[in-house]
């Protein structure tokens, strides 16, 4: 780990060392002549005069896409997939997990079955399994089954580097958009190549990317959207007409944007709450209603019009889905006591996350005690100088509408979340990866306001706290960043909820004798916390064999003690046998095992287990 981080921070130093170059081509303040400034600002600036700026533009930002492409793919395959990227990996094979037999002992093959590759399988399976077993629209699913065809199959089981790599490129894609989007926002190239290196770093957007799961593609539509909301503003702004290729492209991409995840559609009201703010202003300047029927929004009216039927095409669908709320039961229920304050601070670990996370998940509590004390030192000073950029921003009248939009989006949307979680009951706020709505909005934001730190408007002095000015204040920022980033891949935060590999390693250590592993099962999350476990032995190549018991459960906890009942009397002894996440009455059905004390044994993410001798009689 020292050497990861050693060698994080040279890298940075060397990438770092580009950004005062940079600033001889866009902020001509720079005396470029002066003995004082350091070797690579003159060497830089000779070339720069015999490079075109769009040169430069594209050498910045294929550094950004270098950096964020390779914190993306490091470690891509360490951490051991969890169960809703077991969903991915199955849906997107066209398969389903109902092959998997209830009720009895089974191999790990037989387990695993539905993580093989399936030649017969077409689009047409893919979509048909999805909207009837699960609650995800289908698009990410559809481009994951062709692109996993290009890749071969792992010892039988469907290529997992293949399954992340497709989310970790698109995540990589968001690099260039996020210049596009802001630079088209506030006609910076400045504030552009800023937002593009933070969220080349952002740990939030690492750990999206890292994951088989459509969050990535998710946030690429949004991105994308706004970059459309930005054009519309501008239109609204100069009274002219919206172009009819943009507003088609921004129906596609909204189309696309719900294809993709449900979600999306919470964009789309802060869209909506935007556009009615920029019209509230119109009226309150010119008191003319017939200004709401000029051409842009005439245009915009049509944009979203073709946005809700498209929407409304999976309507059918997600109330179908709602029959199936087993699936996303873990974030709802009510409130007890202090439970009503968990959302907040639930919220504010994840705003913390997009910037910096440094190694607060691990196993040593001195290091947890450390990266606590150096985030909090961090945004005790980081957060001063980001408010004063933005208050800046809001002051210059050119970049005022653009500031405005990008804060309504961010608290339009974080308002949403809080109503879904306090008066609707669906608690948002514990799903990180669901902030994608406005992730891009916060990283705009962001490069807003470090534009200001790193050259600051005529008549602003130069932004900085406790002796740091600001071009040094962007590049520690960026440093915590990157360094946060090291930390996702290294598995330091964002650490999947299911450790397999654990629990198989001690389960490898406890167990001589034959293992039935047995779990209450509801849904196919409960089958792909199994999944997670056998794919552990599989790939260890464990002498063990255990076998697999998915108890299920519908009403009655009862029917799942039954089934553990008569799978242990069909069972050669002696065996171990390990309840893991076992929601069921279990007293009078194991009488003739006797209960090893777990006490002294590690407790591991993901799996609450007992563990139970089963001697011949």
């Amino acid at each position: 780990m020292r050497v990861l981080f050693q060698g994080a921070f040279y890298f940075y130093r060397k990438i770092i060392s580009l950004l005062p170059a940079y600033a001889t081509h866009f902020l001509p303040i720079v005396d470029t002549n002066s003995s004082s400034q350091p070797k690579h600002w003159h060497h830089w600036h000779y070339w720069q005069t015999r490079l075109p700026p769009s040169w430069v533009d594209l050498l910045l930002n294929l550094i950004w896409l270098i950096i964020g492409i390779s914190l993306r793919l490091t470690n891509l395959t360490a951490k051991p997939p969890w169960t809703d990227e077991f969903s991915t990996l199955v849906f997107s094979l066209g398969n389903t997990f109902l092959s998997v037999p209830l009720d009895q002992a089974i191999a790990p093959d037989i387990l695993l079955q539905p993580l093989q590759p399936n030649p017969a399988a077409s689009i047409g399976d893919v979509i048909h399994n999805l909207v009837t077993q699960d609650n995800h629209p289908p698009l990410y699913f559809v481009l994951a089954y062709l692109w996993m065809k290009l890749f071969k199959s792992e010892g039988g089981l469907v290529s997992l580097f293949g399954a992340r790599l497709l989310p970790a490129l698109i995540g990589a894609a968001s690099i260039p958009c996020t210049y596009v989007l802001a630079r088209v926002a506030f006609r910076s190239p400045l504030v552009g190549h800023l937002a593009a290196a933070m969220i080349a770093v952002s740990p939030y957007s690492v750990f999206l990317a890292q994951e088989a799961r459509h969050y990535s593609l998710a946030a690429l539509w949004v991105t994308a959207s706004l970059t459309c909301l930005v054009i519309a503003t501008r239109h609204i702004q100069n009274r002219t007409p919206l172009p009819i290729w943009i507003a088609l492209l921004w129906v596609g991409i909204n189309a696309l944007g719900v294809a993709t995840h449900y979600f999306f559609t919470l964009t789309l009201c802060t869209e909506g709450v935007v556009l009615i703010f920029l019209a509230w202003h119109q009226l309150q300047t010119s008191s003319k209603f017939s200004l709401f029927f000029s051409p842009p929004w005439r245009h915009i009216y049509a944009v979203a019009t073709g946005t809700f039927v498209a929407s409304l095409i999976w309507l059918p669908i997600f109330l179908e889905n709602r029959n199936r709320d087993n699936l996303t039961e873990w974030i709802q229920g009510s409130r007890v006591g202090l439970d009503w304050f968990s959302p907040i601070f639930q919220a504010l670990g994840t705003w913390i996350t997009m910037i910096s996370l440094l190694p607060v998940e691990s196993p040593q509590l001195l290091i947890i005690i450390l990266s606590g004390l150096v985030m909090l030192i961090f945004f005790i000073w980081a957060v001063p100088i980001l408010v004063r950029g933005i208050k800046v921003q809001l002051q210059q009248p050119e970049t005022r509408i653009m500031i405005q939009l990008f804060i309504g989006v961010t608290s339009s949307a974080i308002a949403l979340f809080f109503i879904f979680t306090y008066f609707l009951g669906i608690d948002l706020t514990r799903g990180a990866r669901y902030n994608f709505v406005y992730f891009p909005a916060v990283i705009v934001l962001l490069g807003a306001s470090l534009a200001v730190c790193w050259h600051p408007p005529k008549g602003i002095k130069s932004i900085g706290k406790w002796g740091v000015n600001g071009k040094k204040a962007v590049m520690l920022i960026w440093l915590m960043g990157f360094v946060s980033a090291v930390t996702v891949f290294c598995n330091l935060g964002y650490q999947k909820y299911y450790r397999p590999d654990l629990f198989v390693q001690l389960i490898q250590q406890i167990s001589p004798v034959p293992v039935l592993i047995a779990t209450t099962h509801k849904t196919y999350v409960h089958t792909g916390e199994m999944m997670g476990v056998a794919r552990e032995f599989k790939l260890a190549n464990s002498p063990q064999n255990p076998q697999f018991l998915l108890a299920h459960q519908d009403q009655n906890p009862n029917t799942s003690t039954i089934a553990l009942e008569n799978t242990l009397k069909k069972l050669p002894r002696p065996f171990d046998l390990w309840l893991v996440n076992f929601h069921a009455p279990v007293a009078e059905t194991i009488q003739t095992c006797v209960i090893s004390d777990t006490q002294s044994l590690p407790r591991v993410n993901g799996y609450e287990y007992e563990l139970y001798h089963c001697q011949q009689s």
